[in-house]
């Protein structure tokens, strides 16, 4: 109860934030300046078409660029996520514990700690500039797999993958038609966490990426924000925040049913 009411404030919060963005990026820069008024502007056309049309900041690259990096990480994470959890859950063999201690291990370690230590390997063997170097670390996300473990040892039974194997099922063929629709609303909730986390990623990226026409999104808004101060647009800026929410609000209302049962789903077992 305590987590449902935690997580209803938290989307409050998000919602003010949001509205906030949008009273924002529809004022000129002069008005921003002022301070914070819930009277409408009429800049929005002005905005939009200054950040669309200002040469080198690539803003369709970089909505481009960042869709493609969060969905297909948070496909990947999802998914090698939920295979490792079904592994260890349901195979016991030795050494599983200590795999599983392991794993949870990695979650005490910072990531930034982790990233300069990935970023200096990378530039040893000169493979930058590349999206595969910022997908694939991602997949190994010890948070997912935590919760996809326990969600999956919550809600599967394991006659079902007796049945499977006595009918002669191979064990990919099991957790991919079996399992998978089984664990459907944690898998839904938790690729929202990971499209959203590497959505807003930038300390990795701006490490790695080098081409202009292939920066993220938040490297965009980053360099909007360093900008000459006679050039510096706040209104060019959060018509820019408010472009970023978007594919996220977007992905959030096709997956929203499947939060609060798979966020308390997982919880509870019986």
């Amino acid at each position: 109860m305590l987590y449902l009411l935690y997580f209803r404030c938290v989307c409050i919060c998000n919602y003010l934030l949001i509205l906030y963005i949008v009273c924002k990026c529809i004022k000129p820069h002069i008005d921003i300046s002022k301070g914070f008024s819930i009277f409408p502007g009429s800049f929005f056309i002005r905005n939009l078409n200054k950040i669309l049309t200002q040469e080198n900041l690539f803003v369709i690259e970089g909505i481009r660029n960042s869709f493609f990096i969060a969905f297909v990480s948070g496909i990947l994470t999802t998914y090698f996520s939920a295979l490792t959890a079904y592994a260890i859950h349901l195979y016991k063999f030795k050494g599983n514990r200590f795999i599983h201690l392991a794993i949870l291990a990695v979650m005490m370690i910072p990531s930034q700690i982790a990233g300069i230590g990935l970023v200096t390997i990378l530039y040893s063997i000169g493979f930058v500039n590349n999206y595969w170097v910022i997908i694939i670390p991602a997949i190994a996300s010890p948070a997912t797999f935590f919760f996809m473990k326990q969600y999956i040892q919550s809600v599967l039974p394991y006659e079902i993958i007796e049945a499977a194997r006595v009918d002669g099922s191979s064990e990919f063929r099991t957790f991919n038609q079996i399992v998978l629709p089984i664990i459907k609303p944690a898998l839904s909730v938790q690729f929202i966490f990971a499209f959203v986390a590497s959505w807003n990623n930038l300390f990795i990226p701006s490490l790695i990426i080098q081409d202009g026409n292939k920066r993220t999104l938040p490297i965009i808004i980053a360099q909007l924000g360093v900008s000459d101060p006679k050039n510096f647009d706040q209104g060019a800026r959060f018509m820019l925040m408010f472009l970023a929410i978007i594919p996220t609000v977007i992905i959030y209302l096709i997956f929203s049913k499947y939060i609060i049962k798979g966020t308390t789903a997982g919880s509870v077992k019986g």
